[in-house]
């Protein structure tokens, strides 16, 4: 027989609501915020336009808009008190967009665009390769330390001076640690490129204090994605304390990389806001305590992690070495990572794990080595973990809301 779309997602919510996840790239959002993705918000539309149109002056184009512009707004503001920052952007339907929307708001066609690249952990190798292309741009890669898992400053900083882009992304896909931005952002001011902090994982952990704050440390502009480490719907957030870069991404958005925002996703972040700006010192700061209770405890079971001699990490993220897991647990990492999978416990196949929606499900160090031993059961000899697992799991609600 057939199946529906309906039995299809409620085999999904009742499988993924028992598993154990620790995609790095993932959270869970709170009843409330569910509740405002399926509201009356999610069939309308809203376009603020404040010119004249037919002989008389319009404020919006469409009728109908007074409470989804009032969301907006509020949402625009909230984001403004969690991240101290003057201007709030929330229309970017998510992070890629939020990138592509900085090329095209602050570079011109031939211009250069640096950022690490996609074999140091980059986004951006995927944006030199795909979107400055699309755009007319040019891309360099910024030397990158893989031992240490940062940037190679003294490189970057010479690069930065004898190539003279027009903008500077740092950011990254395993991104345990913080950078160093003072010394970027003196090469850009050297050269008058803009520099661009890619927060997307780490958003949740900026908003919570327990990381870096781009924005003070010297950043023109924050993107990231509000749905990894940060708890809110699918969507992207650009933040600044620039009016002028602001404008840009405004001029850059609609009708070019956005034309409905989707308002219930933008009130959903809203709401998200409000719960950050309440929980999330809390929040973000169990986060990282769970990470490095995880690092520990899988360590201790000789687990091979990456970076170690830094701690392994002070964000969300734990990194498997997935070679030497390989060869210890026999098999390719992609094999171990469906071997945890098929006993329903979700990790990438690159051997990230993250402990954001464990913590936002009231998971605490305690739990960390329970989580650690069971994912050496499964990965060591397939040892069946299921009741240890519903045990575990069967105690987990949604927290920090």
């Amino acid at each position: 027989m057939a199946r529906n779309i309906s039995t299809i997602v409620k085999d999904h919510e009742a499988w993924r609501g028992s598993c154990l996840n620790l995609i790095a790239s993932e959270n869970i959002t709170s009843p409330a915020v569910r509740a405002i993705l399926g509201s009356d918000l999610g069939h309308r539309y809203t376009l603020p336009m404040n010119k004249n149109f037919d002989g008389a002056h319009v404020k919006n184009a469409y009728m109908g808009t007074r409470f989804t512009d009032e969301a907006q707004a509020l949402t625009q503001r909230l984001a403004c008190d969690v991240f101290g920052c003057k201007k709030a952007y929330v229309n970017a339907l998510s992070g890629h967009i939020a990138v592509m929307t900085a090329l095209m708001a602050l570079c011109k066609k031939g211009d250069l665009v640096m950022a690490p690249d996609d074999d140091a952990g980059g986004y951006h190798g995927w944006v030199g390769q795909y979107l400055p292309d699309a755009l007319g741009l040019r891309y360099s890669r910024l030397p990158f330390n893989a031992y240490d898992w940062d940037l190679d400053y003294k490189a970057a900083v010479g690069d930065i001076e004898r190539q003279r882009p027009a903008l500077v992304v740092l950011g990254l896909s395993y991104f345990p640690f913080p950078f160093n931005i003072a010394p970027v952002r003196e090469a850009c001011d050297r050269v008058g490129a803009y520099l661009c902090y890619d927060a997307s994982h780490v958003l949740g952990l900026i908003a919570g204090g327990q990381f870096q704050n781009p924005l003070k440390e010297g950043a023109d502009l924050m993107i990231g994605s509000t749905h990894k480490s940060f708890f809110g719907p699918q969507g992207g957030v650009v933040l600044t304390n620039e009016e002028d870069i602001y404008k840009r991404f405004v001029e850059n958005s609609t009708w070019r990389s956005i034309d409905n925002a989707h308002w219930n996703r933008v009130a959903a972040l809203g709401k998200a806001m409000e719960e950050m700006k309440r929980f999330g010192k809390a929040y973000a700061g169990q986060v990282v305590k769970n990470s490095k209770a995880l690092a520990l405890a899988l360590a201790d079971l000789k687990v091979p992690l990456r970076f170690g001699h830094r701690g392994y990490t002070k964000s969300h993220q734990v990194l498997m070495d997935n070679k030497k897991a390989s060869m210890l647990y026999g098999a390719p990492f992609p094999e171990l990572a469906a071997r945890l999978e098929a006993s329903d416990i979700i990790i990438d196949s690159a051997g990230r794990m993250g402990t954001s929606e464990v913590t936002r499900l009231g998971m605490t160090e305690k739990d960390m080595s329970t989580i650690a031993s069971l994912i050496v059961a499964v990965m060591k000899d397939g040892t069946k973990i299921g009741p240890k697992l519903r045990a575990l799991m069967k105690k987990a609600k949604v927290q920090f809301c």
